[in-house]
């Protein structure tokens, strides 16, 4: 099997050398590396060449048009069997393509996703920010623990698609603001198979600080609406527990000052149910807490990743409240 990994590039030079850097090292031969500058103003030309020898590598440039496009660009010119997509801030383990054809000889899936951890060079920040997106006690934790067929949605980062699935339903519809889920979505709804290859694990940087984090989340935050609109059964109950998470913060913190307001009629009713909040909100840190040392091994990435998880949860529910707001509620967009 011959792959093509595609990756869509905007301003990432140092990434994207990384990325190719940790490709040299497969264990697996055959496949090219498509490389597409999405209309960036740093590029990185120079990086990539410098790969030539060590690679079948290919550079592009092209408009800015958005991820999601810049991908179906690298798929029109890929010669592949499948097209294996990376985002340009991920580290790919050597055994990862070997892993990767050892389960599709075995257990053949027109398209797959695979799981992301954190590297040991990774920044505590980093780190933390990984055991946020990868808790399951945050929205986080629902990819890349069991192999699954059936409704698991890959996304981007990591994600493979056979070159039938391209040739039969095309590529990404939207470029950005959940292209992934709205792929893969339509490529379940037309008899493809897809599945989790637990074994494909990439070390996925994410974000190097809490500021471009909540960025990010809030736009995840966005997409989960944006995918309503195209899929209104893909909206489940879970996709609420942000919103909630903040309405529930914002409400305990307004009852723990209607405590402290004297001579009010309704002072010790309040006093008692935000007792019951501060309780049930510091159990959930304890638990976060817990789990992040047991997971991470370490003092300060468990106390960020506390941290983390909140601005997680609060940037996904900010975010998925304001385009309920504005595209739902007021039609806008």
């Amino acid at each position: 099997m011959f792959f093509s990994i595609i990756i869509p590039l905007y301003n990432r030079p140092q990434e994207v050398d990384e990325l190719l850097g940790s490709l040299t090292r497969q264990t697996y031969a055959p496949f090219e590396v498509l490389v597409i500058e999405d209309g960036s103003t740093v590029d990185a030309r120079q990086v990539v060449e410098g790969y030539r020898d060590r690679l079948d590598v290919h550079y592009y440039v092209k408009p800015n048009a958005g991820q999601g496009f810049a991908r179906n660009f690298g798929f029109e010119r890929a010669k592949g069997d499948y097209f294996v997509i990376f985002d340009s801030d991920c580290l790919i383990p050597p055994d990862y393509l070997t892993n990767v054809a050892a389960f599709l000889a075995e257990t053949p899936l027109d398209a797959y996703g695979g799981p992301d951890a954190a590297h040991e060079s990774f920044t505590a920040i980093q780190k933390a920010i990984s055991y946020a997106m990868t808790s399951p006690f945050t929205t986080g934790g629902i990819r890349g623990n069991r192999r699954h067929i059936g409704r698991f949605h890959p996304r981007s980062f990591n994600m493979g698609v056979s070159r039938t699935v391209w040739e039969r339903i095309g590529g990404f519809k939207l470029t950005r603001l959940g292209e992934d889920i709205e792929y893969s979505i339509r490529i379940q709804a037309s008899g493809f198979r897809i599945g989790l290859i637990s074994e494909a694990v990439v070390f996925h940087k994410r974000r190097t600080d809490f500021r471009q984090f909540y960025k990010q989340l809030h736009f995840f935050g966005r997409a989960r609406i944006n995918i309503y609109k195209h899929f209104p059964r893909e909206l489940k109950i879970v996709h609420f527990f942000p919103a909630t998470f903040v309405l529930f913060l914002v409400t305990l913190s307004l009852l723990n000052i209607w405590e402290v307001l004297p001579g009010l009629p309704t002072e010790r009713y309040a006093g008692k149910v935000a007792m019951v909040g501060n309780v049930l909100l510091g159990s959930y840190i304890l638990l976060l807490f817990g789990h992040a040392l047991i997971k991470t091994k370490h003092l300060q990435v468990a106390l960020l990743g506390v941290l983390a998880s909140f601005i997680q949860l609060c940037a996904y529910g900010l975010g998925f409240m304001q385009d309920v707001l504005k595209r739902l509620v007021l039609a806008r967009g």
